[in-house]
């Protein structure tokens, strides 16, 4: 046995009972009774009737108390870890005070500079005195390629 839902009110159509409205683009409405299809037929909301089905679960009327308000998850906060860094040293760094941070820094930037000194000591070192090119008149890459002189 194959019940039909009215189109209208929502409510269930059982067999051989109620009327078939097919409008011009094809579509099939049911009726259960000649009072839905009255209804659909001024245009009237169902949304705003308040004894169809659909109104009812728009106001959430009727709605049995095994069906309860559905509990929401409290979020908790995760500490993970950054690329580059685990939370170890993240919770080791959250802990240190401002004056062992300063210490931290400076040694850091002493550590650069002598580096750099290094660094720079060595290209001295290592760049032998070039022997200067003929001086002769100076000639742009254009003249030495043989152009038409600029012409």
């Amino acid at each position: 046995m194959k019940l039909e839902i009215d189109s209208f009110s929502g409510y269930r159509i059982y067999p051989s009972k109620g009327k078939l409205f097919v409008r011009g683009d094809s579509k099939v409405f049911r009726f259960a009774s000649s009072k839905n299809a009255s209804l659909f037929l001024q245009r009237k909301n169902p949304r705003k009737i308040a004894w169809t089905v659909v109104y009812r679960r728009m106001h959430k009327k009727g709605i049995t108390e095994e069906v309860a308000k559905k509990r929401s998850r409290k979020t908790v906060k995760h500490q993970r870890g950054i690329v580059g860094a685990d939370l170890a040293t993240i919770a080791a760094r959250r802990n240190q005070t401002a004056a062992i941070r300063t210490q931290q820094r400076l040694a850091a930037i002493t550590k650069a500079k002598t580096e750099k000194k290094e660094k720079e000591s060595k290209k001295e070192k290592a760049k032998p005195a070039r022997p200067t090119a003929a001086s002769g008149p100076k000639v742009s890459k254009q003249q030495m390629k043989g152009g038409k002189g600029g012409r």
